[in-house]
């Protein structure tokens, strides 16, 4: 990236958060992946839609990512830059909870619980920041983002508008939205929750939070389930009965404790776990006849399946 586009960049955001060659290990839960060519902290909309509208318009190839809890990136980087969703303020009014792209799952649902709120107990132990939960629309335990948001903000790509969409407009499904479809990135997104008892609330997250520790593998360095459940089957029982618990490539392995988790049992590269990721599809596929997708985005040209 030339000198003069760098300084342009640097007039939108501080220069500590605009990093050459960082490594993609620092920012993904799988804890692998090469550099990037550019890495951008974004604390704002505003730096948010100024720098998306810079780099389109000098054609910049660029990635947006928020904390990386469902990423996996190529051994050998990204030619581009990565925009980090970082804008983390989380308001309440009343009822509703209003958060940036960047704030953690796990935080807003801490809010709404110290302010007697229910609705976002499912999400309390979610790896994920909001932007990433909109695009796909992340459940767990019986709930889905789309049982308590109410808008989200936008920024067209295209246009480079700002825009509000409600609900209705985003078009949540299993693990997708709008946001898959068309050139949007999450900017900001509004929940609507319900008056709880916080007793209760905190207790029922407390469950969640057991029963996590009990049948995840917290303990290892993962993107959460690496496939979306196939309909009428669950990945992980079919990847065990498909004789793959515990399989593994390098330092990369199924997890013997929940088989729909691809982990790192320390040492693992990108390629290894990508490598375990097509074996469990190929195996399965050929024992079930089911094609696992996974729910993991792969960053890179060597991370096709």
């Amino acid at each position: 990236m030339n000198i003069e586009i760098t300084e342009q960049l640097k007039s939108i955001v501080d220069s500590s958060r605009i990093l050459a060659d960082e490594p993609m290990r620092a920012h993904t839960t799988f804890r692998t992946g090469g550099p990037a060519d550019l890495f951008i902290m974004l604390k704002s909309i505003k730096e948010a839609t100024e720098t998306v509208r810079l780099l389109l318009a000098h054609d910049i190839d660029f990635t947006v990512i928020g904390n990386g809890s469902n990423l996996l990136v190529s051994d050998s980087g990204y030619r581009g830059c990565i925009l980090c969703m970082g804008m983390d303020d989380i308001k309440t009014e009343g009822a509703r909870i209003t958060a940036g792209a960047g704030a953690m799952l796990s935080r807003i649902a801490g809010t709404a619980c110290e302010n007697s709120l229910t609705g976002l107990e499912f999400a309390s132990g979610i790896p994920g920041s909001v932007g990433g939960a909109i695009v796909m629309n992340a459940g767990a335990y019986g709930g889905e983002i789309k049982d308590v948001a109410s808008s989200v903000t936008l920024l067209d790509i295209m246009t480079g508008e700002v825009l509000t969409r409600s609900a209705e407009e985003m078009e949540f499904g299993y693990r997708t939205s709008i946001v898959k479809q068309y050139p949007y990135i999450v900017l900001e997104a509004c929940f609507e929750l319900s008056a709880g008892d916080k007793a209760e609330i905190k207790e029922k997250m407390d469950d969640l939070a057991r029963r996590r520790r009990e049948k995840q593998p917290l303990e290892y360095p993962s993107a959460g389930s690496t496939f979306k459940r196939p309909e009428g089957y669950f990945a992980g029982k079919l990847i065990e009965d498909a004789g793959l618990k515990g399989f593994s490539a390098g330092g990369a392995s199924v997890s013997e404790k929940h088989c729909g988790f691809v982990i790192n049992k320390g040492d693992a590269t990108s390629s290894d776990i990508i490598s375990v990721i097509r074996t469990v599809r190929s195996k399965v596929a050929e024992k079930f006849g089911v094609t696992l997708e996974p729910e993991v985005v792969m960053l890179g040209e060597d991370m096709q399946l």
